[in-house]
């Protein structure tokens, strides 16, 4: 094993699945390695690490590729770009069907095969030390709890796989969907098993993996999500106020002075941050950002100088761009709004303004030699949004969410604070500043559809779904006629047709 490289894009393949690597370090060192047998392969420590490394390797293919897409894009933070959207306005406009159904579930099995392997094998390893044994079979439980989290969220009951596909057997290859019921019962099992293996309550030093505060963080948003969805009710709020306060304990997690920072390349692993999805330089690939942002050519020369400096060099292809009502929402003194995206104004033949376009300035990257590069890391968890969601259970509790929402506000409008000053209200009234306040913080980030589905909001506040509240099926996503043909098994979710 020799040849070390520094990136995440180099992996082999295991028994069709596995990713491998030789370490497994805070800079996610992997090494190529051969394709071999399971029992050849699961015999030390080394070989494990490797094998986490390329989990995180798949993990972060899909998130650079397809969760901004099921956490945001159908929401109304997104509009038409500059450029071609190819396809992209069926998702903000809430036209998918199972022909054009958005990105499919397959490859985030291929993730959940990754941490089976984890959880069969390593448990007979001999580690150095125990905790790291512990520690990575915490990871892996952790991990294959978001994903069908995710799943759940996005299609409702899935099929539930929780031993490896090692060979084929068509009777547990191909299987029928749980109930959404039954998956997030294996969500909490999975994060309770994480929690008691996590040997301490400390973050990953670059926060690029799993921890036990963002576990917590997690649990916290899971049953959150089944309070309101589930009908789980105040036991489920209550354990997610419980669990979302655990990880507000995490030593070094607080919010940074400035906003924009939290975002940049230079500014990985911050303070804020619980997890992220870690890119590096030198590697192919970049986050979803890239179509965000505008191209040189589309810079107009009439563009206000202060506003051509802020936004630098371009980059990227413009398919999407922040809508209208997103970019009216920000009040001119909240340091969010800068930080968030760019509005491009022009002027007419009478020197009134027009608008021309809109990027988004969350993950825009650095510029080299090159041109732009759009390699920031993409924040799962950081800890505003742990905040407001401690604000929301709260809410949910009938206890008062002040606290939380105003140490958000207090960096967002720095002196003019007390002109944003959160003030208790009723249950409604508190929710209704929760979700605005998640939105304003948190745009781009791939979360904004999820929250307002939580919410049970998303028929009111995005325009392509008004006065379709008859189509409540809308808040699950139809399943793809390619994955439906690959399981017969497999049946479509209701109001999408067979």
């Amino acid at each position: 094993m020799k040849n070390i490289i520094k990136s995440l894009g180099k992996y082999a393949v295991l028994s069709g699945f596995l990713c491998l690597g030789a370490s497994c370090t805070d800079q996610l060192e992997l090494t190529p390695v051969s394709t071999i047998t399971a029992s050849g392969f699961w015999v030390n420590e080394d070989n494990a690490n490797g094998a986490l490394n390329g989990l995180y390797v798949r993990f972060r293919d899909e998130v650079s590729n397809n969760f901004f897409f099921w956490g945001e894009v159908r929401s109304e933070t997104l509009s038409y770009g500059l450029q071609a959207s190819e396809g992209r306005e069926r998702y903000f406009e809430n036209t998918l069907d199972p022909t054009f159904a958005g990105p499919t579930w397959l490859r985030l099995y291929t993730i959940i095969h990754d941490t089976n392997l984890i959880i069969k094998y390593v448990p007979e390893i001999k580690f150095n030390r125990e905790a790291d044994k512990n520690r990575m079979l915490a990871q892996a439980y952790t991990m294959r709890a978001f994903i069908y989290f995710t799943m759940a969220r996005t299609w409702g009951g899935v099929p539930i796989v929780t031993n490896p596909t090692e060979g084929y057997d068509a009777e547990t290859t191909f299987r029928e969907r749980a109930t959404v019921n039954e998956v997030f019962d294996l969500i909490k099992s999975d994060l309770d098993n994480a929690l008691q293996l996590y040997p301490d309550n400390t973050l990953s030093s670059s926060k690029a993996f799993w921890s036990k505060p963002a576990c917590n963080m997690l649990k916290g948003e899971v049953y959150l999500w089944t309070g309101k969805k589930l009908s789980g009710g105040q036991a489920d709020f209550t354990t997610a106020l419980q669990a979302l306060t655990e990880a507000s304990t995490a030593p070094g997690l607080g919010l940074l002075p400035n906003f924009d920072q939290i975002f940049r390349y230079h500014n990985k692993g911050n303070a804020e941050i619980l997890f992220a999805v870690r890119f590096l330089d030198l590697e192919s690939g970049s986050n979803y950002n890239s179509s965000l942002y505008i191209r040189d050519d589309e810079i107009p020369s009439s563009i206000d100088p202060e506003l051509e400096k802020r936004i630098g060099q371009g980059g990227g292809l413009n398919r999407m761009a922040p809508s209208q009502i997103l970019r009216s929402a920000y009040s001119q003194d909240d340091q969010r709004k800068d930080a968030t995206f760019a509005e491009i104004n022009i002027p007419n033949q009478d020197g009134t303004p027009r608008y021309y376009g809109s990027l988004v300035m969350k993950y825009r990257g650095f510029v080299d030699a090159s041109g732009r590069r759009f390699i920031d890391d993409i924040i799962i968890y950081r800890y505003a949004d742990l905040l407001l969601l401690v604000a929301e259970a709260k809410n949910a509790l009938g206890q008062d969410p002040s606290l939380e929402i105003n140490k958000v506000r207090k960096r967002a409008y720095g002196e003019a604070f007390e002109n944003h000053q959160f003030v208790n209200g009723s249950t409604e009234e508190n929710n209704e500043a929760i979700l605005k306040e998640r939105l304003l913080e948190l745009a781009f980030e791939g979360k904004r559809w999820w929250d307002l589905v939580r919410f049970d909001m998303a028929f009111e506040k995005i325009p392509s779904l008004q006065n379709r509240s008859n189509q409540r099926h809308l808040e699950l996503w139809p399943i793809s006629l390619s994955t439906i043909s690959l399981n017969s098994k497999i049946i479509q979710n209701p109001g999408y047709g067979n």
